[in-house]
């Protein structure tokens, strides 16, 4: 295998497996609000969201920024505390104010701090000659992120499918709003543990 592939496969490994777990719920989080008729939508955050890492990645590695790796580990929970946070109180988003741009900056903020996440763990794995490492770990890094949204997704719809069995739904809270709720308070449980472990004080 090339070093592009090896480095490739390196980075499709460190988000699909449960050591990436905190970057998994991540996604599930920004998942929860949406259906597969909002795809349109979610390209914009998920975009967003790689810009913001990798643009933190490309700065770590390169030594130009350095984030304590404590500080970081912290940081990424409270990411997700806030996107479940955002997820709960935003009730219509088509009306909310600024609700066509406030997901993506939210998750390119975001994706800022998991970017270094990655970055402490690639600066762990190599300390040589960055270009094709860093290529091939981004690109690694996307790979693995489609194929954690499309197993997320599928996911959502039995979760929906599920629901929508049920008697639970109602007008005002229609399925999608009981399963993003369900999750995202679940996950915020999760995360917000994870913060007071974490915290670097």
């Amino acid at each position: 295998m090339s070093d592009m592939g090896a480095f490739i496969q390196l980075g499709f490994a460190h988000i699909t497996t449960l050591g990436a777990i905190d970057h998994i719920l991540f996604l599930v989080a920004l998942a929860a609000i949406y259906t597969v008729r909002d795809w349109k939508d979610m390209l914009w955050v998920v975009t967003a969201f790689t810009v913001g890492h990798s643009a933190t990645l490309l700065l770590a590695v390169t030594g130009i920024l350095s984030v304590p790796a404590p500080l970081v580990e912290f940081l990424i929970p409270v990411t997700i505390v806030a996107t479940c946070i955002e997820n709960v109180i935003v009730r219509q988003r088509k009306v909310a104010g600024g609700a066509g741009y406030r997901r993506p900056v939210l998750a390119g903020l975001f994706g800022l701090v998991h970017g270094a996440g990655f970055a402490n763990y690639l600066h762990s794995v190599f300390a040589d000659r960055i270009a094709v490492p860093l290529l091939g770990f981004n690109l690694g890094i996307e790979l693995g992120q489609i194929t954690v949204l499309a197993v997320i997704f599928a996911g959502l719809y039995l979760l929906d499918r599920a629901i929508g069995a049920t008697r639970l739904a109602r007008p005002d809270w229609p399925v999608v709003r009981l399963r993003s709720a369900a999750l995202s308070l679940a996950i915020m449980v999760v995360a917000a543990r994870w913060a007071v472990v974490r915290a670097p004080w």
